[in-house]
This record gives structure tokens, sequence and C-alpha cells, in this order.
């Protein structure tokens, strides 16, 4: 199995992506911690548990240092250690042109989509050092690479989490940490799903493929870049986007 014996930690996983990544890891053999502000992550995990997998569930807020220092120490106490860390937690924006924008909007995009991954990344490394190394992948998206109209903190905050990447990677390494992301396309998540069917369309035809993504692929390229197949792989940020960002 891909991910077999490692220990996983995954924000964002009671839902749309996160949930497909944590279904994906314990089947290719990683015991993994959900860690999420809803109680579907809590669901999963008891669902995953029932089913024989080795999972638990821990609530966090990714915009608060005590709250995350807590999931990794919860980790290390039930699991050992902290192989993996998925900075998949993420909220959208409130769209609007720049000269409309609302700063308490911002702030609480930047938090959540920026901060909160830098925040997940600090004591995961930490965690990480102390065990040998791991590998650290981030949820960032193809508006961290390509403009759209009336996209202004998530954008921001995206962009930055591809540089933030590559930072972390330069920074450990030669400690064994390796550090990469994966920019998502327009993916057929419960989010996407409460847009109107008029929006829905307009996505679907700016995508080269003619279809939006599904949760469990972008699952693989993120269970790939976790797993030791990837180890020559740091500092990447892979486009899952059905060919979006090529034209």
């Amino acid at each position: 199995m891909l991910l077999e014996g490692k220990v996983a930690v995954v924000t964002g996983a009671g839902s749309g992506i996160g949930a497909a990544i944590a279904r994906l890891f314990v089947i290719e053999g990683a015991k993994v911690v959900l860690g999420d502000l809803a109680e579907s992550g809590a669901a999963l995990a008891a669902e995953l548990a029932a089913r024989g997998f080795e999972t638990a569930f821990q609530r966090v807020d990714v915009t608060d240092e005590s709250s995350v220092a807590g999931l990794m120490q919860a980790t290390v106490t039930k699991f050992g250690r902290v192989d993996i860390l998925v900075a998949n937690a993420g909220i959208p924006e409130r769209k609007a042109p720049i000269h409309e924008l609302d700063l308490a909007d911002w702030r609480r995009v930047i938090d959540v989509d920026l901060t909160g991954v830098a925040i997940c990344n600090k004591f995961a490394a930490g965690a990480m050092l102390a065990t040998g190394g791991g590998a650290i992948v981030n949820m960032a998206s193809i508006l961290g690479h390509v403009g759209q109209e009336n996209s202004n903190a998530y954008s921001a905050a995206k962009a930055a989490v591809v540089n933030l990447t590559r930072s972390v990677a330069l920074t450990y390494a030669r400690q064994a940490i390796r550090a990469n992301c994966v920019s998502p396309g327009y993916v057929d998540t419960p989010l996407l799903g409460q847009l109107p069917e008029a929006v829905r369309q307009a996505m679907l035809v700016r995508q080269p493929m003619g279809r939006l993504g599904r949760p469990e692929e972008i699952a693989q390229v993120v269970a790939f870049l976790a797993s030791d197949r990837a180890s020559f792989m740091t500092g990447a940020c892979i486009n899952a986007d059905g060919g979006y960002t090529a034209i």
C-alpha cells in the first residue's frame, strides 16, 4: 500500500476534497487523524473506524496556534508521530471588485487560507523534526496561478501558499521533510453544488476536459506527493485542473 505504516493529519477532512483524502489514505494503509471544525469530521472518523481503519477526530481551528498544537499533540499521543500533513482546510470569499473590498472578509479568508496553512506547517514540521522527517502537502488552487475577476483575498492567499510551500521545502530539504502543494481546478464538491446552475455551466465552458474534477482525483495526487514514491520531489506544485491553466 502506498502509505502503509504512515501517520497522517488531514485538516478540513469533514467534507469534499479533505474527506476524499482521508478515505483514500486509510485505504492506502495510513493511520489518519481528521481535523475539522465541523462534526462531519467526527462522523467520517467514526465511519472509517467502524470499517476497521485506524482513525481519530480532533476538532481544530487552524487559525489558532494552541488548537493546531493540540491537533499535532493528540496525533503523537495516539499514534506516536506525525509523518504526513495535508493542510487542506480553507474557505471561500465573497467575490467583489477591489473598490468594494470588505476588509473583514479579507482578513477572515487570509486567516484561514494562508495563516492557517502556515500554522499547520509550523507545528507539523516541529513534530516531524522530532522523528526524522515527513511530508507536507499544502492545498493551493488554480487561482494561485491565474487571475480571476473579483477574486481578491482567495487568490492572494492561494498564490502565497504556493510560495510558502517553496520556502518550507527549501528550509527543510536537508532534514528529510518534503513540502509540496496541489492546485485543484474546479472540483465537484458540496461547496460548488450550492452554486446556481448557470455558474456551474460557465465553469464547464472554460474546462478543456469538459467536466469538473472529482474529489477522489485530487486525493490521488495528494497521496502520491505524501508517499515515498515522490521522495525526490519538494517545493513543487502540481496543477490538477483538467488543463485549465494550460490555456
